[in-house]
């Protein structure tokens, strides 16, 4: 892996576009859901990207990781639980979650990710103990997560009685993406392509049966439910993970980390602009909050 060049004008464009498309993602899943069950379109979003890629890592790279050491197993052990947590689950469970929130509470909901990592970093990774600097910015951001989440003093229901549970679901998802990412962290040696393109092919392989048993056949949905799947299969899907493995090569991982600052910005942009959206100023705090945390747990002191 590079990092020689991690302020280049390919890398830093490569990390906008990734946040805009990843900040489209939950206008996507909110398009979707007008045609199509929460569970139908976690499935297809993973059928397709899970096309793309397998089909690119058996094409342009060397497959699929192979089946035949025990490190080999230990891999796919790996792999299961990242198709599992990184794909099949929060899917679900944001798409379920945008029946009854924002878009743009999702998009900000995904910043917790970095903030609960740290804890589980602390148990799990060697030599990624919480500090001083670390514990403080977790303790700043959880008081943002409390807020998003939505005690009644701090925000305006919408009504609906599920909303608080959609909230949390949110939530869910944002921990599983954080134990997802633990699972990466401490997978043997792997190709990205490869291992991504497995935990897609698993999260398909798991996730499409569970979707039609529960919601059936899908019938034909609207061009706007239809754009919707296509894009979050093809781009914060299948296309975001081709770049996020050459952003983290060229740039390395932490480069790559401030992402998490930009995706909740163009969550809220998208949902105001496109899906007319109105945020609670709780929802802002709270992500201001979140941010505050996670900047205050990443900051490097430079002598």
């Amino acid at each position: 892996m590079s990092e020689q060049t991690p302020h280049s004008l390919i890398n830093w464009t490569f990390l906008i576009i990734l946040a805009i498309i990843w900040g489209g993602s939950f206008m996507g899943a909110k398009l979707a859901l007008d045609g199509f069950g929460p569970m139908t379109i976690a499935a297809l979003r993973l059928l397709i990207a899970s096309t793309i890629l397998v089909g690119y890592a058996c094409l342009f790279r060397n497959g699929l990781p192979k089946w035949e050491t025990p490190t080999d197993k230990r891999i796919w052990l790996h792999i299961l639980g990242m198709g599992l947590f990184t794909n099949a689950i929060p899917f679900t469970l944001l798409n379920w979650g945008q029946l009854r929130v924002q878009s743009g509470f999702a998009g900000i909901s995904m910043a917790v990710v970095p903030l609960l990592v740290l804890p589980l970093a602390h148990f799990l990774v060697k030599g990624d103990q919480m500090t001083r600097k670390k514990v403080i910015g977790f303790i700043i951001g959880f008081i943002g997560v409390i807020i998003l989440i939505g005690p009644e003093k701090f925000i305006d229901r919408s009504g609906d009685p599920l909303e608080p549970i959609a909230r949390l679901a949110c939530i869910v998802a944002a921990c599983c993406y954080a134990i997802g990412s633990i699972i990466t962290r401490l997978c043997p040696p792997v190709g990205l392509i490869s291992y991504s393109a497995a935990g897609l092919l698993i999260g398909t392989i798991g996730m499409v049966p569970v979707a039609l048993y529960f919601e059936g056949i899908p019938e034909m949905a609207s061009t706007t439910a239809i754009a919707g799947v296509i894009y979050l299969g093809v781009f914060p899907t299948a296309l975001a993970t081709l770049m996020l493995v050459y952003v983290i090569n060229n740039a390395g991982p932490s480069f790559m980390s401030q992402v998490n600052y930009q995706v909740p910005i163009w969550a809220i942009i998208f949902g105001v602009v496109f899906l007319n959206e109105t945020l609670p100023a709780s929802f802002i705090w709270a992500l201001g909050l979140i941010l505050m945390g996670l900047l205050v747990s990443q900051w490097k002191h430079r002598a």
